[in-house]
């Protein structure tokens, strides 16, 4: 038998490589889905916080404020439903693999309205 054939030198270092793209692949993709889970809990913190500030009568400025410091580029939304103030935070995280897919995450806070908001008609408390 010619020596040339069974000769594997080297075929763990040619594996290697064509293993070594997904590999890649999987651990970017996995770093990103951690990103995602952070920005998503900083965002449900800041939705809380900004509804507490405007439930107990700081300005809208102040609490957007507050969204912004959690995630630059974050908006925010302030729906009132009675004796609740509902603020809805939303960003795209940046940087990472997932800034190249167009992935919003949201997340809402609520808090009581300090500033007059009626219960419902017919509920008592």
């Amino acid at each position: 038998m010619h020596p040339a054939i069974t000769d594997e030198r080297g075929s763990v270092s040619a594996e290697f490589a064509m293993i070594l793209p997904a590999l890649a692949l999987i651990i970017a993709l996995g770093v990103s889905a951690a990103q995602c889970g952070v920005v998503q809990v900083q965002l449900a913190d800041a939705a809380a916080d900004a509804a507490r500030m405007i439930g107990r009568g700081d300005s809208a400025g102040s609490a957007a404020a507050r969204v912004q410091a959690a995630q630059g580029g974050a908006r925010m939304s302030v729906q009132r439903d009675g004796v609740l103030v509902c603020v809805t935070a939303s960003a795209v995280p940046a940087g990472g693999v997932a800034s190249t897919f167009t992935l919003e995450l949201t997340a809402t806070g609520c808090a009581l309205d300090d500033q007059g908001g009626l219960p419902p008609a017919g509920r008592t408390e």
